[in-house]
Parts: C-alpha cells; structure tokens; sequence
C-alpha cells in the first residue's frame, strides 16, 4: 500500500447520513488513486490517529449539540487536557458536518472538533464544510462542492505520481459492495422480523392501543399510541426519544418490483436471496447485511422507497442510460448550473426516488443490483418524544404522532412515511425500537422553575416530564408551568384530561391559546406577552428553566423574540444585550428547545 496515498475517513452518524456521505467520498478518493479505510470513530484505535497522514471527518450534531453515539470514545479522548499540542503535528484534516439550522447548535460537533484538531497541531486542508438540512435543496447544497472543492485541494497538495493522471470523474464508480442474488429454497420469514432487520440492538415492543386524540372534523390526524415494554433493559427518563424505523407500505413495495419488471440486467422476483459481501477490506459490509435475506425484506424494510434523490444520484444514474436524451437531462442536474432546475423538478415537489426511476426509463432498465445499493439509501429512524413517565406509566411508552399528509406544488399528494404506518398499527402488532437520549434536560428539585412552551405534538415530552415531577415530589402549580397553543379548544387540546385534573389538583399552572376560536388568532407567543411580568420574576429567581418544542417553522424565533423584549423592558437592555443574555442561558442549559420539521 502506497503510504503517500492513504486516506483514512472517519465518520460519526446517529442516524446513517454521515455514514452515507463518508461513504461516497471513499467511493470518489479512488479516482485519485487514494486507499485506505472508512470506518466509525469509535471503531478506530484512536491511539493511532498521529501515525495518520490525511483524515477526512465528516460527522453530524444530535439533540443540543451532542455527538452521535459512535464518535463519543473519540471524542473524549481527543478533549483530554493532557494532550500536547502537537499531537497531530502531521495530520493534515478536512471536516464535514451535517446539521440543521433550525437548532441553536447547528453543527456544534463539527465545529468542535475541527477547533480542537487545529488546537492538537492539525493542519486543515480546506475550510470546514456545514450543510444544512434547512436549506431548499437539502444539506447536499452544501456537501457537493465541498466534496468537489476537497477533491480539488488534495489534487494541488499531492500530485500523483508520474505517469498517473486521475481518473475521468465521468467514470462510474465502482459499487460499495459485491450482491449475490439466488433462488435457493431456504425459508426467510417475510414478516417484520423479531428486531429490526438492520440494526442489533433493538427492543421489541407491543402496540396496546392507537387512539385518534383530533375531532373527526379537525383538518390533522393525531394519534396517541401507547405500547407495553417489558424488556428490562430498555431505560428511559423524561426527555428521552424513541427510535422507529417504518417500513414501506405495500403499495411502494409492489410499485418498486412494477419498476424493474423491464430491467435487462436483473430480474427482481421477490423470493430473490441476496447475499452481500465484502469488495474491499477497507469498506466492510454492516453486521445486519452479512447474512442472506430476500429481495422482498430489502424492498419492504431497507431502502427507503420514498426518499427524494440527491445529485449523485443522478450523476450515476447518467452512466447508466443509453438514451443521449435521458443523459443529457441527467448530467445537467449535476451541473452547478442546472442546481435551479433540479431543485424545481426533484425538490419542490418532492418527487419520489420511485418516480424519478419511472421519468428515466433507460437508466432504470440498466441498472445492476449492486448500485440498487448506491441508487437506495437506507430507511432512516425517526425519533419521537415519549409523552409518557416512566414511575407513572409502568412498562409503557406513549407516543403523540401527527400523521403527515399534504400537496406539492404540483398539487400531488404526499404522505409521510413513518407517521403513516405508525397510525396503522393495531392492537397486539410487535415493532423493533431503541431509546436514544432527546434534547431536554430536565431538572429536579424544589428549587427549580420549569417554563414549558410546547404548542400542538410539541407538548408530548412535556407530559413525561411533569408526571415524573409529580410522582418524585418536585413538581406542583409553583414549579411547573406549560403554555400550550392549539387551534381548537374541542378539537386538538391534546392531554386535555391530564392537564385539568393536574391543575385542579394544584400540580400544574396552565395557559392556553387556540388560535382558531376567535376572530382573531391567538399563539403561545401572545399569551406569553400576556405574562411577561409573571415570566420576569421567575427568570430572575435562582433556577428557572424554559423548554420550547414544536414545529420549526415560526414558533421558536417568535417564542425567543417574547424572551428577548422582557429582558429589554425589565432589566432595561438594548436588544444587543438581551439576545446575549438570552444566548447565556442557551449556553448554561437554562434555555433549550426541540424543534423538528
């Protein structure tokens, strides 16, 4: 192995989209002749790093700002203070984040750990990449020049050897793995399987009840399910998350094998086995795809049939094709000059990885098995609040689901993939979960003041939390208040029942806004200026805490505005001083908010 072009690539991923992209830049370095391995932080011998010449890092940010789970070891080995600066004195590193504006510490861990390597006597390559998921073409408006950019620096750095030049970058990429497909008659189960199919460390749980919480004549469907749990090592506090992968429905599922029925390459029958193995030692294949499974289980519950294509996708779908037309339209969209109208074609309608196949026939119809892998990515797990409290809701978990439905700008009507299944689960179904650690901190003492803000499904981590509070002895009408905003009093007051009796039974202050049953609307934000004077004196008392959760859209920014003017009108600070008394307390934990999309 040539040492000059070793190019290790580490990555740190919740939910799998870090790993993606770590490993699209280990597919592209080879067209500059590059080798090495791509590989989870924490997988890594870390006390290898400084033998390391050229890292490239590409990491995401979870809850409020916190590392994903498998970059923690690294991460608190690399803040130890008794490392000398010059650690990693011949390291030269790029660092990618992945992150999501709409949260307070967009991209904290990537700009974290691209101060410390710079601290640690590591040399940067290029400037850190932030790609946000709030942007209109997605975080890939971002990680597509960076990646061409990082390719470009690495050019001018370390020239190939004489006699090399690099490889087209129109050439195809090798795929990631080698697919075996057989029709053996080994029986594979076809149901949702005991765990997860892909993940090792889940926990089974049963559906015991899935109750619509709206009015029937409301325009939102909500759900409230609640599942019994009686694995012993499953553990979750107020705060915490559960995580769901949904699997297709079947009309996606029967739509995929409708696709490839034309396909010259494959003939994707259902009972298909697939076996999956290694191509490179550098790129090993997952735990979960090592042993054989159907190409149905692969449609149903791997790849994400609904999931709106990214610019690689195109870019291999271009090789592909045997239509000058279709090629011509696909290396368009890869182009910086073709970003408006690939946005208008795939993003703003949000057209479907299954409906993009169908408009390029040619591409489709010469696909290998091994790109499906490249073409599809994964199903991602979503998280959800758990709305119930542990010492109150015994071996149970409560979930309040929104299930999403809405019309593109094409009028085309789409639904979400995981809301709708969840909401078609019924009694006695058994679904794979894991918890994982949410963005809330909740305190508990007697001291504490906790301002809670969380309008429409926002309030479900709230239920947890003030249950928890109650039953601990910490919680009543002077240490918990909960502003919550609906449009309707009788036809989304979610948690009505708790909320009443807690407040008739001096546990819980309560306020309320429906937007929708007066002439004019009212938010959470209006009746937040209501109380300012009431909200002044407990942010002035020794421990006062304010949760915000709901949708990412408005409320927060106009939520914090309502924070920003009490502090400029009782403390009689400029608006300056007020935000940064406001990102104090961000910063110490006595603000936080969770916000989603």
């Amino acid at each position: 192995m040539d040492s000059e072009r070793r190019l290790l690539i580490l990555y740190g991923s919740q939910t799998g989209c870090a790993q993606e992209v770590a490993e699209r830049i280990w597919r592209e370095s080879k067209w500059l002749y590059y080798n090495g391995p791509i590989v989870a932080m924490d997988d890594y011998p870390i006390e290898k790093l400084i033998f390391e010449k050229k890292i490239i890092f590409v990491c995401s940010t979870t809850g409020q700002g916190d590392q994903p789970d498998n970059m923690k070891i690294t991460w608190k080995f690399l803040l130890r203070k008794n490392l000398p600066s010059n650690s990693l004195k011949n390291v030269e590193f790029a660092v990618l984040g992945l992150g999501d504006s709409s949260y307070v510490k967009f991209n904290h861990v990537a700009k974290k750990l691209y101060r410390r390597l710079i601290q640690l006597g590591g040399k940067p390559v290029c400037n850190i990449g932030l790609a946000d998921d709030q942007h209109d073409i997605g975080a890939f408006a971002v990680i597509d020049p960076w990646i061409n950019n990082l390719w470009n620096v690495l050019t001018e750095i370390h020239s190939l050897a004489d006699g090399l030049i690099p490889i087209d970058r129109n050439t195809l990429p090798p795929p990631k793995w080698n697919v075996h497909s057989s029709k053996d008659t080994v029986h594979i189960d076809e149901r949702l399987p005991n765990n997860d199919l892909f993940r090792t460390n889940s926990s089974i749980v049963t559906c015991l009840s899935n109750t619509k919480t709206t009015a029937e004549n409301h325009f939102q469907d909500v759900r409230l399910l609640k599942f019994e749990c009686t694995d012993q090592n499953v553990k979750y506090f107020p705060g915490d998350v559960l995580m769901v992968r949904p699997v297709n429905s079947e009309k996606s599922v029967n739509n995929f094998f409708d696709l490839f029925k034309e396909n010259k390459k494959m003939k994707l029958d259902p009972t298909t086995i697939l076996s999956v193995t290694q191509r490179s030692n550098d790129m090993p294949v997952p735990y979960n795809l090592c042993k054989p499974f159907t190409l149905f289980q692969c449609a149903k519950y791997y790849w994400d049939l609904n999931i709106i294509p990214n610019r690689y996708t195109f870019q291999l779908l271009s090789y592909f094709t045997d239509s000058e037309l279709e090629k011509e339209k696909l290396q368009e969209f890869t182009t910086p000059e073709g970003q408006e109208e690939l946005y208008n074609y795939c993003n703003r309608p949000r057209r479907t990885i299954l409906e993009v196949l169908t408009d390029f026939p040619h591409a489709t119809a010469n696909l290998s098995l091994e790109y499906l892998f490249e073409i599809f990515s994964s199903i991602r797990p979503r998280a959800f609040s758990i709305a119930s409290a542990p010492s109150v809701h015994i071996n149970e978990i409560h979930l309040l689901v929104a299930v999403v439905t809405y019309k593109t700008k094409l009028l085309t009507k789409r639904i979400g993939l995981c809301s709708t299944w969840l909401s078609s689960l019924k009694c006695d179904d058994k679904i794979p979960v894991w918890i994982q650690k949410g963005s809330f901190k909740f305190p508990y003492s007697h001291s504490c003041h906790s301002i809670m803000i969380g309008p429409g499904t926002g309030v479900a981590p709230f239920r947890s939390f003030v249950h928890e509070s109650i039953v601990k002895g910490y919680g009543d009408a002077k240490t918990l208040y909960l502003y919550f905003g609906a449009r309707n009093r009788y036809g989304d007051f979610h948690f009505v029942n708790d909320w009443e009796k807690l407040v008739a039974n001096g546990k819980l202050s309560l306020f309320t806004a429906f937007s929708r049953d007066q002439d004019h609307k009212i938010y959470v934000q209006h009746i937040l200026e209501q109380k300012e004077e009431e909200l002044y004196k407990l942010l002035s008392s020794k421990e006062c805490y304010v949760f915000v959760a709901g949708n990412a859209k408005n409320m927060p920014t106009a939520v914090k505005d309502v924070f920003i003017k009490i502090f400029e009108k009782f403390e009689n600070l400029s608006n300056t001083e007020s935000i940064d008394t406001l990102e104090i307390m961000e910063s110490k934990g006595f603000y936080q908010t969770e916000t989603w999309n």
